[in-house]
Parts: structure tokens; sequence; C-alpha cells
């Protein structure tokens, strides 16, 4: 039976314990030198909520390069959920208050360093199209980087720990499309790792698409047509990388009995020796059950709808007190 319009096929994604930014706050603050100045990594709803362990491993590699690590203090959001679903109006309230949590960084130079695709090309394309009057979205535009373009942009003579091993990636369609997968490829030369990049094109599950109801089979195809048959073709010792939370959920849920890691646990791995051993919550004895809207709203929705509301009364109050 499907819950909220999502297809019976799909588990949903399941919350981690611990947020990042409440593992950022309980840290204290960055550490190392921070010779390179200071960088802000955005907590993304995706890293935030459901895959924490890729921001903590970002923090290490940044510390590690030598940036100092800031992460916003405020509840923010892209506003992609709403530009996904068509809810304009809302994503250009979204993307005002983010760009107020940032102005002062972004009127400094700082960079943003984006670690989910999806988020981080919201930056770069659609919030200039929103709000195409605004100069500190321009910047915001110009200072959003990956993890893997700050690296290769700002810490040229920092070299990566050597990893060596082999791995298939898998491009996000956001990074085929916006931001480009070069720095990718050089950072991963340089940690030694042996790359099979994949032209397979999109994981299939695209955002919410996969997870609506009456889109599983469609959603099944896409992966089928050339990321999955690469990934049970790799053997134990090989990484799947994946940068997107949608292929790595897709890989994760189609029975590949592979878990696919982030550019940033590969790294953060290599820095103390270990193995890329992905961090991931734990699936709930049951399956977890959560009030999906019907409209087929992303996972991303469920874990920003208290932010988005807060902002709302937020804005009421101000016009109230005008």
């Amino acid at each position: 039976m499907a819950c909220g319009g999502v297809a019976p096929e799909r588990d949903v994604p399941v919350f981690a314990e611990q947020r990042f930014t409440d593992w950022w706050r309980e840290r204290g603050g960055t550490r190392g030198t921070g010779h390179r100045g200071e960088v802000v990594v955005w907590p993304d709803t995706f890293t935030d909520h459901f895959h924490p362990a890729i921001g903590r491993a970002a923090v290490d590699v940044l510390e590690a390069a030598g940036f100092r690590v800031k992460v916003p203090e405020a509840a923010v959001c892209c506003g992609l959920t709403w530009i996904s679903t068509g809810q304009l109006n809302i994503a250009r309230r979204v993307l005002g208050h983010t760009i107020d949590v940032l102005r002062e960084d972004l009127r400094r130079g700082t960079p943003v360093v984006g670690l989910e695709p999806s988020c981080t090309a919201v930056f770069r394309a659609d919030a200039a199209e929103l709000l195409p009057n605004d100069p500190d979205v321009r910047r915001m535009r110009e200072q959003t980087r990956t993890l893997a373009e700050l690296l290769v942009e700002r810490a040229g003579d920092w070299q990566p720990p050597r990893v060596d091993a082999r791995a298939v990636v898998q491009r996000h369609c956001h990074q085929y499309a916006v931001m480009g997968f070069d720095a990718d490829r050089e950072i991963l030369r340089r940690a030694g790792v042996d790359a099979d990049v994949l032209d397979a094109g999109c994981c299939g599950l695209a955002g919410n698409f996969g997870f609506e109801k009456g889109h599983y089979e469609v959603s099944m195809a896409c992966a089928e047509a050339g990321l999955l048959p690469a990934v049970r073709d790799a053997d134990d010792a090989t990484l799947i990388l994946a940068d997107g939370f949608s292929c790595r959920t897709q890989v994760d849920q189609a029975g590949t009995g592979r878990t696919p890691v982030h550019l940033a646990e590969v790294l953060a791995a290599g820095l103390t020796g270990r193995e890329a051993v992905p961090e991931r919550p734990e699936v709930p004895g049951t399956r977890a059950l959560l009030p999906w809207g019907a409209a087929g709203v992303t996972a991303g929705a469920l874990a920003v709808a208290a932010g988005a509301r807060r902002l709302r009364r937020t804005h009421r109050a101000r016009r109230a007190r005008r």
C-alpha cells in the first residue's frame, strides 16, 4: 500500500539521530590553522538530516587542507523543494532568508561549499533567475563551489591523502548540467583513485520522481540502463562513489548490497588511513511511515517543513510590527 503518494516499493529514508548542524554546535567551532582563510560549509537538508557523516567528513578535509570552517547558525534552506514543485513564491522567500543569513560572508568574499549537487546548483543557477536584481544573490552564484572545486582552486598545492583504490563514480544530473566534473576528476587523480566515471545518465530516482506512486518501474529502468549493472559488476574492493543523495539512495535501495560514499568521505577516510566505509542511519526494525505530502514531495521537504513554518511566522511577525 502507498502512503501519501509514495510508491509502495520504496523505503522512506531514515533520519539521522544527530543532525550535522547539532554536531557542529557541540563540537565548538573550527580547528586547525585556517591559513587559507574562511569557508562556509552549506548544511543542505540531505546532509544535515539524513547523511550528517558527509558534513563531518567535509569539515575534516577542509580543515586538513588549511581552511577555517563556518556553518550557518540559523535554519537555512536553498529552496529546492519549492522550486521542484513549482512553488516559486515560497522559494523566493526561503532564498531571501538564506541571503540574509549569508550576507556578511558573501560581502567578505567567503566561499560557500556545497556538498549536495542539487542544492549547490540552486545557488549556481536557479537563485539568480528567481532573484535577478539582488547583488548578493549574484555574489552567492559566483562564490559557491563544490568541495572538489574549492580544493583545486584555493588549495592547489595541497596533496590529498593517498587512497589508492578503484571507484565506480555516478555523476549527479546537476553535475552534468551545471557544475561540471573536471575538478572532481582532478582530486580523485591526486588521491590515487582509479575512477571509472560512468556516462550512464540519470540514476532514475531524480529527486521525488522515483518515490512517487506509479513511477517506480520507470525509475528502476533508468537505473538499469547503466548505473546498476556497473555497481553489480564492481568487486567489493571497488568504491561506489556518488555525491548526490538521490543517486546514493537509488543504489542503496536497489538490492545491490552496496552503499555509496561521497567524495568527502573518501578523502576523510584517507586522512586517517582507514577504508571509506559510509556511516548511515540505521533502518528501524519495521518499515518507517512518515507523513509524506500527497503531492509527492521529496524527502528533503519533510526535513525543512518546520523551518519553513518558522520562516512564515517570522515574516508575519515582522509585518505586524511595521
